[in-house]
C-alpha cells in the first residue's frame, strides 16, 4: 500500500493518545484465531464467552476484510463512546459493509438481521463487544496499555526531535518513508491519498502488520504493531545531539534525560545512561520534581517517561 502525503498531510500526521480499545478487541479476535494467539489470548475460550464469539467470530474471519464500523474513531475515547458510535451505524454503512465481508446470501442468519439495522441487533452487536472486551482483554488491560505507551513515546520523541518526516522514519522494515509516500507492506495493492486530511498513527499490541480502514473516505487512519523494544537511534532521528544540554544540567543529568526516549523502569534507566542505579534514581527524582519526567510504580519497580517539557527541552537542545 502506498500512502500518499502533502506538506499539509505531514502537518496534521499525528500518533494517537495510546490503545484503542475496538482496534484492541477486534485484532485481539484474529490473534485468537491462529494456532498460537498472543499469550494474553492464552485460555480465552471459556463457556462464559460462548455467546459474544458466536456473533463476533463471523464479523472477524481469520484473514482480510472485517467491517470498518467495527472500528470508529470514536473509540479513541474510550470503549463507552467507540460503542455508541457502533451503535449509531447508519444502516445503508451496515448492509454495504456486511455485504462486501459475506456477499449478497449470508450464510449467517445473524449477520443478515445485523444488516437490516434493526436496534436489537446493533444492542447485541455492542453488548458482544463490551462482554468479550472487558473478559479478554480486561484483566491484561494495563500491559496492552503499558506497550502502546512506550510505543506513542518512542514516536513522539522523534516527532518532537525532527518533525513528522523524522517520526515516519521510524517504523521500519514494515513501513518505508520514501518522500512524499509512506510504503506499506500490506496483503492488497492499493494506494491512499491523504489529500490533506492527515493521517492517525494508531500503535496496537494485538497487531501483527500494518492495517487501515478499506473505505479510503474515512478519515484515514493507519494502525501498526506497537514496539516491544522501544528503541530508536540517532541515525533514525538524523538530529544529532549537542553538548548545550550537558553544559545546563550536568553531564550525567543529561545522559539520563536523553535515555528516556521509551519508558522503561530505574535499572533500564542506568543500563541505558551507564550510571549506577542510585544515581539513575537520584537524577529521575530531580527531573520529576522539574517536572521533565514523570514516574508512575508498577508493583515493585517505578516506570519513568519523558513529560512534554522534557520532550521539548530536548528538542530544543
Amino acid at each position: 500500500m502506498r500512502i500518499h502525503f502533502t506538506a499539509e498531510d505531514l502537518a496534521r500526521t499525528q500518533v494517537a493518545d495510546g490503545a484503542d480499545p475496538l482496534w484492541e478487541t477486534v485484532l485481539s479476535l484474529h490473534s485468537l484465531q491462529e494456532r498460537r494467539p498472543d499469550p494474553v489470548l492464552a485460555g480465552r475460550r471459556p463457556a462464559s464467552l460462548a455467546r459474544p464469539l458466536s456473533m463476533l467470530l463471523p464479523l472477524v474471519p481469520p484473514r482480510g476484510y472485517f467491517p470498518d464500523f467495527l472500528t470508529p474513531g470514536a473509540g479513541s475515547a474510550g470503549l463507552d463512546a467507540g460503542l455508541d458510535a457502533v451503535l449509531s451505524t447508519p444502516r445503508t454503512r451496515l448492509r454495504s459493509e456486511l455485504t462486501t465481508l459475506t456477499g449478497r446470501d449470508s450464510p449467517v442468519p445473524w449477520t443478515r438481521s445485523l444488516a437490516d439495522g434493526g436496534a436489537p441487533a446493533l444492542r447485541r452487536l455492542t453488548g458482544s463487544l463490551r462482554e468479550y472486551h472487558d473478559a479478554a482483554l480486561g484483566p491484561h488491560w494495563t500491559r496492552i496499555v503499558r506497550r502502546t505507551a512506550a510505543d506513542r513515546a518512542l514516536r513522539l520523541h522523534a516527532l518532537w526531535q525532527g518533525g513528522s518526516e523524522a517520526m515516519l522514519r521510524t517504523y521500519g522494515p514494515s513501513m518505508r518513508w520514501r518522500p512524499p509516500v509512506l510504503e506499506v507492506d500490506y496483503p492488497v495493492d492499493r494506494d491512499l491519498h491523504l489529500d490533506g486530511r492527515g493521517l492517525l498513527l494508531v500503535p496496537s499490541y494485538f497487531c501483527r502488520g500494518p492495517v487501515a480502514l478499506a473505505n479510503p473516505e474515512l478519515p484515514p487512519v493507519l494502525v501498526y504493531p506497537a514496539s516491544t523494544d522501544g528503541q530508536v537511534t540517532d541515525s533514525d532521528l538524523r538530529l544529532p545531539l549537542t553538548p548545550c544540554l550537558a553544559r545546563l544540567i550536568g553531564h550525567t543529568r543529561a545522559a539520563v534525560l536523553e535515555s528516556l526516549s521509551s519508558d522503561c523502569t530505574t535499572t533500564e534507566l542506568a543500563q541505558r545512561a551507564g550510571v549506577a542505579l542510585s544515581t539513575a534514581s537520584e537524577h529521575a527524582a530531580v527531573l520529576r520534581s522539574a517536572g521533565l519526567v514523570s514516574s508512575v510504580r508498577e508493583r515493585n519497580v517505578v516506570r519513568h517517561t519523558l513529560t512534554p517539557l522534557g520532550s521539548a527541552l530536548l528538542r530544543s537542545n
